[in-house]
């Protein structure tokens, strides 16, 4: 998928596509709903597909500290939309000059200048321009002037609740991923490169991958079962601890996944965490004999709790892996 970065980079050859506008945090159902209705009519019409996003998120310009957390780093999303066969990914900055912009200046400079659009699918929610004035009809509107179709996607539910990356949000600050799974079409995950870390866990009987989780915000925090991939054909069961690592009096957030029999070098791999189930709230020991006793009856129980769901710890994902770590 093609990375366009801000305005100045469009070309002559970006112009003429069908387009869809939002962040997309998470790819939850709606999302794809929305990527599928996009991709089925520029297939019909010959044109190339553009997801247009922005950086920072609007709510992050507007509230800053305040913002919700990110499903998703910009690296995971751009990954989830390639995935799901869009042409073009064309990420626009907003800034004071973006969110001044009415309705109908945004449309003629990103929709009819910037990239020629020819055909438009939006979420039934959709607003934009300043104050959020713009919505489907202003859109249709312009789209009669400008000579671009304008289509937009039904609300997506799951349990009579509309799918939003709010509602993911919920769900995983709540603990329960049962609905975040639902919401989003596939458990909720987290990707990075195994990092070095302070090699306690090994020390403690549990080596693990660490991962820092790259978002300013954590939507979610806590122990959990989990499942490994980017280690072969199938996912690898573990379990994870994402937080600050209060009895190491750690500063900074970070994930850290114990591989269940896992024998291989992961300093440098990128792997995708997907979590299961949620164990427990992370807490602060008295000590780390406390911590290791801990440590053990969270692995047992997430040993179970995957096995129950037919994941077992295998071979299949070990390939030219040998050395005896994980990473810290």
């Amino acid at each position: 998928m093609e990375l366009i970065r801000g305005k100045h980079n469009l070309r002559p050859e970006h112009r003429g596509s069908a387009v869809t506008i939002g962040n997309f945090d998470g790819l939850h159902l709606g999302h794809r709903a929305v990527l599928g209705g996009l991709i089925e009519a520029a297939r019909a019409r010959a044109l190339p597909t553009v997801v247009m996003s922005f950086e920072p998120t609007p709510r992050e310009y507007f509230m800053g500290a305040a913002a919700p957390p990110r499903l998703a780093r910009f690296r995971e999303k751009y990954l989830a939309l390639t995935a799901q066969g869009v042409d073009r990914l064309f990420c626009a900055r907003f800034d004071a000059a973006m969110a001044a912009l009415s309705p109908e200046d945004f449309i003629r400079e990103y929709l009819v200048a910037g990239l020629g659009t020819r055909y438009l699918v939006i979420g039934d929610d959709f607003r934009f321009g300043r104050n959020r004035a713009g919505d489907f009809g202003t859109l249709r509107a312009a789209g009669e002037r400008y000579g671009f179709e304008v289509a937009d996607t039904p609300t997506r539910t799951v349990d009579g609740m509309r799918v939003s990356s709010t509602a993911v949000r919920q769900a995983l600050a709540a603990g329960d991923l049962g609905l975040a799974t639902r919401l989003l079409g596939r458990h909720y995950g987290m990707s990075g490169r195994v990092i070095e870390g302070r090699k306690q866990g090994r020390h403690l009987g549990f080596p693990t991958a660490n991962l820092r989780p790259g978002r300013r915000v954590l939507p979610v925090t806590g122990v959990f079962a989990v499942l490994v991939r980017g280690l072969g054909q199938h996912p690898w069961p573990a379990v994870a601890n994402l937080g600050i690592r209060p009895t190491v009096d750690g500063t900074e957030p970070l994930l850290e996944v114990h591989l269940f029999d896992f024998s291989g070098d992961l300093y440098g791999r990128r792997i995708t965490v997907d979590f299961v189930a949620r164990l427990r709230d992370e807490q602060r020991f008295e000590d780390l004999d406390a911590l290791a006793a801990q440590m053990r009856r969270d692995a047992d129980q997430a040993r179970r709790i995957l096995a129950d769901s037919g994941h077992e710890p295998g071979s299949s994902a070990r390939g030219p892996l040998t050395e005896e770590r994980h990473g810290g």
